[in-house]
């Protein structure tokens, strides 16, 4: 399956990684980046065809994956011809409605939301696709999405803003939550570094045991949570501070805040 990218970022080089560990050619992948520093980082790490602007290699390109900035996607995709491409988009908040006026009415696209944790092959990426992707695209499309990690699809493509809201943004909140379980350990007495990697391998070894457990995180959550003990005392305090509400309040202005940059970022 040949491919190209427009856009050579982070995601692209971690989506080109992850296909390369899988068993795909990278000389059947293409590259438009006009930032010289970041084709020189590209190139330097995988023999992938690297332009500066839209060339032939991408127009032979199956699969087109927009992997640039949001707000440079309306300039960026004035300048390209798409044909049959099915196009695949990681550009945050773009609409599937937008692209296709930005494309002069192409319609076989495929909206992702990835996370940073693909980075590491271990995100988890949302996609919707209109329906005139066939199923053979569709496929495509998440075999693509798995070099980095797992896929779930929706079934509307306004479900992505809570997606957007829980999965994308919510490595911030892991780290925010590790941060206040080191600073908590280190006023408590204990060194910086052993206070960090304590948090650090807690929310690990928990992510990880909830993950290859058939038991819901509520019902890990009671296993470890003894009548009269030490977990029940912080659990006491986080619902007597109504964190679980507040938590909702949180994500819910950030699937908001999704909603309308999606608003913004679509306006001719």
């Amino acid at each position: 399956m040949k491919i190209a990218f427009l856009g050579g970022g982070n995601m692209a080089s971690a989506l080109i990684g992850g296909l390369v560990a899988k068993g795909s050619d990278a000389r059947s992948i293409a590259v438009v980046e006009v930032s010289p520093a970041a084709r020189e980082r590209l190139g330097a790490r995988y023999p992938v065809h690297i332009a500066a602007a839209p060339d032939a290699a991408m127009q032979r390109a199956e699969v087109l994956i927009l992997a640039i900035k949001p707000q440079d996607a309306k300039a960026a995709l004035a300048s390209i011809s798409i044909g049959k491409h099915l196009v695949i988009s990681i550009a945050a908040g773009v609409t599937l409605d937008a692209l296709s006026r930005w494309l002069g009415g192409h319609r076989k696209l495929v909206r992702c939301m990835p996370n940073t944790p693909a980075l590491i092959g271990a995100g988890i990426t949302a996609l919707y696709a209109l329906p005139e992707v066939s199923a053979d695209e569709r496929t495509k499309a998440e075999s693509i999405l798995r070099a980095v990690g797992e896929v779930v699809w929706v079934a509307e493509e306004r479900l992505l803003d809570p997606v957007t809201a829980v999965a994308a943004s919510g490595p911030a909140y892991v780290f925010w939550f590790i941060e206040q379980l080191a600073e908590s350990a280190e006023k408590l007495g204990l060194p910086p570094e052993i206070s960090r990697k304590l948090a650090l391998q807690t929310v690990l070894g928990a992510a990880r045991l909830a993950a290859s457990s058939s038991e819901s995180p509520a019902s890990l959550r009671k296993n470890v949570t003894s009548k009269g003990g030490t977990t029940e005392a912080a659990l006491k305090v986080f619902d007597e501070e109504k964190l679980a509400e507040r938590f909702a309040r949180a994500i819910e202005a950030a699937s908001r805040r999704a909603t309308e940059l999606g608003a913004e970022l679509g306006k001719d």
